[in-house]
């Protein structure tokens, strides 16, 4: 138990809680508000929109510039930097296709992250150490402090970005449709929390889930850079693995046992004891239920990769879509024949984008 100072003096820092807590406390708190709420409807829900949701049309402005610009950038250090990089480290194409992109999104995030962990540890700040205390002295279209709005930019236009990218740029695996709805669960979740005012805990939310973001892009660099060359190197090797197990604790850590406690027992519970009535409080709690359902999902291929390595497999990225096809025509030394490579070239709607086969389901 610590205590940090307030406006109205010390005020002491309520423990975690536990998952059980978690269920139980959540699940009383919200009921009980299901109940109070006799006037929920689309017009209490339309008034509610228009009385505390506020955002300028130059906010609205600069996140479109920015998720253009992020684009932009993204091509150019792809075609200046990323693609002569897995030229000159001589990848295999598949490689040499797919280096890029996890490049991109390595550089990103440990920006984006590096920033998160900046504002949560090294400002004034107390919102990690005590997350009921993101809601206190909320007031309705209160002012956002700069350096806060600067991570909702920065963050908001990048998901904004990556909606595009993931269905125009990025190869195609069995998670990407829903990485698209991940991106616009977030990209809703951001857009609100900002209009709303509830910036504290997005900054929260962001800082929690954003470092597995860059284990998994680091890990599979160095997959990458392993083979290089048509050789292997052992560094290369030794630094996917290392970051792959690094990856799947802090999967765990941060996003299913720090996400549920901190962010949910505050949204769920300490929102509503700090603000009655406070704004959208079911649409914003649904929203972070379903992130949460979407890292167990995520976590369900993490087991899959676990399970791999424990069995001496080779490891690949279990979100893959493989060519069975061609592998087993490779196997038995046989030649594809024409009409097995048209079939495969229009099948299921596949098509390549920058070398990598794509297939398409939305």
């Amino acid at each position: 138990m610590g205590s940090h100072t307030g406006d109205k003096g010390p005020v002491e820092v309520e423990p975690m809680p536990g998952y059980l807590d978690l269920i139980a406390r959540a699940s009383s708190v919200m009921l009980d508000a299901w109940r109070d709420c006799s006037q929920c409807g689309l017009e209490l829900s339309r008034r509610t929109l228009l009385e505390n949701a506020f955002m300028t049309w130059t906010e609205i402005a600069l996140f479109f510039f920015c998720a253009y610009m992020w684009t932009q950038v993204r091509r150019g250090l792809t075609e200046s930097l990323f693609m002569p990089l897995a030229h000159w480290c001589k990848l295999m194409p598949k490689d040499a296709a797919k280096m890029p992109e996890s490049a991109w999104k390595l550089v990103f995030y440990t920006m984006s992250w590096s920033y998160s962990t900046y504002l949560l540890f090294f400002c004034s700040y107390s919102f990690f150490q005590d997350p009921p205390s993101v809601f206190y002295n909320w007031k309705s279209g209160m002012s956002v402090p700069t350096d806060i709005a600067i991570a909702y930019l920065i963050q908001g236009s990048f998901y904004g970005h990556s909606i595009y990218a993931t269905i125009y740029m990025d190869a195609w695996r069995k998670d990407s449709a829903v990485m698209v709805v991940h991106h616009i669960i977030t990209l809703a979740l951001i857009s609100f929390s900002y209009a709303f005012r509830y910036h504290n805990v997005g900054i929260l939310v962001l800082f929690l889930h954003d470092i597995n973001d860059i284990q998994l892009e680091f890990t599979k660099v160095n997959v990458y850079l392993k083979s290089r060359g048509g050789g292997y190197h052992l560094l290369n090797d030794v630094l996917s693995n290392m970051a792959s197990v690094s990856f799947s604790i802090t999967w765990f850590w941060f996003r299913l046992y720090w996400f549920p406690l901190k962010v949910l027992y505050a949204t769920c519970v300490s929102s509503i004891q700090s603000v009655p009535n406070i704004p959208f409080y079911f649409f914003f709690n649904a929203l972070l239920f379903a992130l949460l359902l979407m890292n167990i999902y995520w976590f369900l291929f993490i087991v899959v990769f676990v399970v791999k390595v424990l069995q001496m497999k080779e490891v690949n990225d279990v979100r893959e879509y493989e060519d069975e096809d061609g592998v087993s025509k490779a196997a038995t030394g046989l030649k594809p024949e024409n009409d097995d490579v048209e079939h495969h070239n229009s099948a299921q709607g596949k098509h390549v984008q920058n070398g990598v086969t794509k297939e398409k389901h939305l």
